[in-house]
């Protein structure tokens, strides 16, 4: 598998997917406004990773990819909220995202708020009513708790308010930007991939093991971010670049310089596949997804 295994094909294949899924759980509905600004950023493209991990831990712990759908499909949900809520001013204030105007420039900033809210709350009710029979209801409920406490205020919402507190500080410490990011990006990474192995019936070990490797690929996730966002432009990224500096933001390249970052993000990444080792060469996809953040241009 490991010699046979392309990784574009794979992610492809599954993005399409995905791509179905995301159009055909939220169609269009009642007022037609808020269902067309959340259609407009769920829409609008991009790598669809999260969903795509979704998929691939549960095929690793043996189920079904069709089981964890709802569960990929609810995780890009609230990846889609946590953008429009970023990018509207009284956070990032971006006017670009993926290469369209921002949501809140479409639509408005209340409009965007609610579309955010709406996106989050719908999550939810997908993995509940969406999770097909074949999967234990107590599978369901503990992948429920563990969405929730990755967007709560011991996940996505802590990291982000402490990312607004560090703005300018000269105090910030490495600690404290560790502490941002495996809550603002890994946490979310990582109820993908545990999503997926719960559906599955995995064991706990199998669980722990791949809670270490989402919290590495969500760090090196952000590093290679940090680092894309002074080295590209905007026309690579699909949105603004140079934001962290104009913000005063304490980053990895930063405190670390471009060079020393990019080989700590490969050390977290060579770090994160060791430990799929026990899955043998089933752990192929998710390794070479290890690889794909490191390498990847936008």
């Amino acid at each position: 598998m490991t010699l046979t295994f392309d990784l574009k094909t794979y992610l492809d294949r599954y993005r399409q997917q995905v791509e179905a899924a995301l159009d055909a759980y939220l169609p269009l509905g009642y007022p037609p406004k808020i269902y067309e600004a959340m259609r407009y950023s769920l829409l609008a493209g991009g790598k669809r990773l999260r969903p795509i991990l979704v998929l691939a831990s549960c095929e690793l712990c043996g189920g079904n990819p069709d089981w964890a759908m709802p569960t990929a499909v609810a995780v890009e949900m609230i990846h889609t909220m946590s953008l429009i809520h970023d990018d509207l001013p009284a956070m990032d204030n971006d006017d670009y995202r993926r290469g369209k105007p921002t949501n809140h420039k479409v639509f408005g900033e209340d409009i965007a708020i609610l579309a955010g809210d709406g996106l989050l709350a719908y999550a939810f009710q997908v993995i509940a009513d969406r999770t097909p029979l074949e999967v234990p209801r107590e599978r369901v409920v503990r992948v429920i708790a563990l969405v929730a406490r990755s967007v709560s205020a011991e996940g996505l919402v802590g990291g982000q308010v402490v990312d607004l507190e560090m703005e300018g500080n000269p105090h910030a410490t490495e600690a404290m930007l560790d502490y941002i990011h495996k809550h603002k990006t890994a946490a979310l990474l990582e109820a993908a991939v545990v999503g997926g192995a719960i559906v599955a019936g995995a064991n706990e070990e199998q669980i722990e093991g791949l809670r270490q490797y989402s919290q590495n690929i969500g760090l090196a996730f952000q590093i290679i971010d940090d680092i894309l966002d002074i080295t590209s432009t905007p026309e690579e990224l699909g949105k603004s670049v140079g934001k962290d500096e104009k913000a005063q933001k304490l980053t990895y390249p930063k405190l670390w310089g471009i060079a020393t970052s990019q080989q700590k993000a490969k050390a977290l990444v060579q770090e994160a596949k060791q430990l799929l080792a026990a899955f043998g060469d089933r752990a192929t996809p998710l390794q070479a997804l290890a690889d794909y953040i490191v390498e990847r241009t936008n």
